[in-house]
């Protein structure tokens, strides 16, 4: 027998009320230029007909990240494929005693990013999911509006210190394209020549592609493009602009 399944003598589990875990999610891309969320229309009391994020219950033989893996594939309708090559990461443990009008509920929350993600559609409890501009998404169900913020300042600040940004960008991409993605989680505008020095003197933040540059549609030069390179962490980081909060 599996050591770990083998109940100790004289333990008691049921001494402790029981309460179940879930995992909620908090997905960003960004689309015509804003940060967007996906968002669910509950279709399910507690609060049918509001806005949540997408997540649910982890099943009882399955871990917190494959329950997450599952819930995007699942509730939003994006595809295994693509769910599994979204940059996901564990946000923080949500366990307010009353957070759940049903029962007790512990929530292990995460955040995901991805480029141009397609069209979700609802599934699960969800009636419907959407696509919503960071910021006009109204009160959301359960706890979700602190969820949603505490990702969203995530996000923002490692923006400063990692090589996260290249998440939202496609495999090859422009440095206007990057810039943007900063500019776009910041709410600030960047000095162009400044933002292109700091980053190509960065080592292992980008890697060149070769080939030809791509056209941009504007007036300028095709502009070269680039893949994200084998750094994690930027030395030195990339910091927004003073008196500028995510």
């Amino acid at each position: 027998m599996n050591a770990a399944a083998q109940v100790p003598d004289g333990y008691d589990p049921y001494a402790f009320a029981p309460f179940a875990v879930t995992v909620d999610l908090a997905v960003f891309t960004i689309r015509d230029d804003l940060l967007h969320v996906l968002l669910v229309r509950r279709g399910e009391e507690p609060y049918k007909g509001a806005w949540a994020l997408p997540g649910g219950f982890v099943l009882p033989r399955e871990s917190a990240d494959q329950a997450a893996r599952r819930e995007l594939a699942e509730e939003t309708g994006l595809s295994d494929a693509t769910a599994a090559h979204l940059h996901l990461e564990q946000l923080r443990t949500y366990s307010e005693p009353d957070r759940d009008p049903r029962m007790r509920v512990v929530s292990v929350a995460y955040t995901a990013l991805g480029p141009g993600l397609p069209e979700p559609r609802g599934g699960g409890d969800a009636a419907h999911a959407q696509w919503l501009p960071y910021g006009t998404q109204g009160r959301l169900a359960f706890d979700h509006d602190t969820i949603l913020t505490d990702a969203h300042d995530r996000v923002g600040a490692k923006l400063e210190y990692t090589c996260l940004a290249t998440a939202f960008c496609p495999p090859e991409f422009t440095l206007g394209e990057l810039r943007q993605v900063y500019e776009t989680v910041w709410g600030v505008a960047l000095d162009r020549p400044n933002f292109r020095r700091k980053v190509l003197a960065t080592p292992g933040f980008v890697r060149p592609v070769e080939g030809p540059p791509r056209l941009t549609g504007g007036r300028g030069k095709p502009a070269a493009l680039y893949r994200a390179g084998d750094a994690t962490a930027l030395h030195p980081p990339l910091l927004r602009p003073e008196g500028h909060d995510t």
